[in-house]
């Protein structure tokens, strides 16, 4: 009886063994699972942090250029130089701009009833830049278009030239900068002096390969009129709905579009003060030959009152003087 009381005594015991070990195994077990766990989010954290570190550091550009330079922190200087010298990426060159662009409408609506105003026509062209100058981003233009505009009080009309003219440029993928040349004082309007004016001014600001003249009292009727250079001097305003499309230049040759893309819308206005026709015009045409060498670039004597160059372009002020008087014929 004694013994076997005593067998059972020494089992109870042993499975009591059995159980501590098996809990403390069980225990131990854990803790290691739980040290681990805790050392691999440390090393995780660590790695994260770092990771951060160098993309925080990297300074990614495009400054006009054909690549993106990589550049690491400083903690990690060998691998960010590894870094750059994998991952530097060369784009490929911008094309030549075609000589007639995709984009072109054709045939536009213009009119003049709508309210326009500056802030609009800033807001419709956000990519032209301060002084009215735009360069096309997804190609190179082939040519750099200066288009002066001989001007006085005419503020309305130039919100609807810069409202039209600034998308079909953009359009016709040039490089081009426009630039008003403004005539101070109430003394006669001199178009001719103005262009003249604008010509030298505009060969100061930049380099252009040709100019081109324009009113703005004029809007294309079509963006496939394109002001590009020619070899030849260009009429664009061929026709014109004020004389119902019927204008003829002669004893020139001069280089035009074709009469279905070369028509302009006119904005009708009353003709300005001391803006009268010149009774002597046509005498002057008819000497222009005899004249040419002696009036106009060579004896150009003007002021330059200010430049300033706005949003939608370079407004430039100039004192013409005073003319000489006319001499009347009887």
């Amino acid at each position: 009886m004694t013994r076997l009381m005593l067998g059972k005594t020494l089992e109870r015991i042993c499975k009591a063994v059995l159980l501590l070990c098996l809990v403390h195994f069980l225990i131990m077990t854990i803790f290691y699972l739980d040290v681990y766990t805790q050392r691999f989010d440390i090393f995780s954290r660590f790695n994260s942090r770092n990771y951060s570190k160098i993309h925080q550091s990297f300074n990614i550009s495009k400054p006009n250029g054909t690549s993106l330079t990589i550049v690491g922190g400083e903690d990690h200087f060998v691998s960010s130089r590894k870094l750059e010298s994998n991952l530097t990426v060369t784009k490929k060159p911008l094309p030549l701009c075609p000589d007639v662009p995709q984009g072109l409408v054709g045939r536009l609506l213009i009119e003049f009833s709508s309210l326009m105003t500056m802030e609009r026509v800033q807001r419709e062209n956000p990519d032209v830049r301060e002084g009215g100058k735009y360069t096309p981003s997804d190609c190179i233009a082939k040519q750099r278009v200066a288009i002066i505009i001989p001007f006085r009080h005419r503020e309305h009309h130039l919100k609807f030239w810069l409202h039209y003219l600034h998308p079909i440029l953009r359009r016709q993928k040039i490089n081009y900068g426009i630039y008003i040349i403004n005539q101070q004082g109430e003394g006669m309007f001199n178009r001719a002096k103005l262009l003249n004016i604008g010509y030298m001014e505009v060969l100061k600001d930049g380099e252009y390969d040709c100019f081109v003249f324009s009113d703005v009292d004029l809007i294309p009727m079509d963006d496939r009129n394109l002001y590009h250079c020619y070899d030849q001097p260009r009429h664009f305003a061929i026709a014109m709905d004020k004389f119902g499309f019927r204008i003829t230049l002669k004893g020139m040759k001069v280089s035009r579009p074709d009469s279905r893309i070369g028509k302009y819308r006119m904005i009708k206005h009353e003709r300005d003060k001391h803006n009268e026709p010149n009774p002597q015009r046509f005498t002057k045409i008819q000497n222009t030959k005899l004249t040419m060498k002696q009036d106009g670039i060579n004896s150009l004597k003007y002021k330059l009152v200010n430049i300033t160059k706005y949003p939608m372009y370079t407004n430039i002020t100039v004192d013409i003087g005073t003319p000489p008087p006319r001499i009347s014929r009887g």
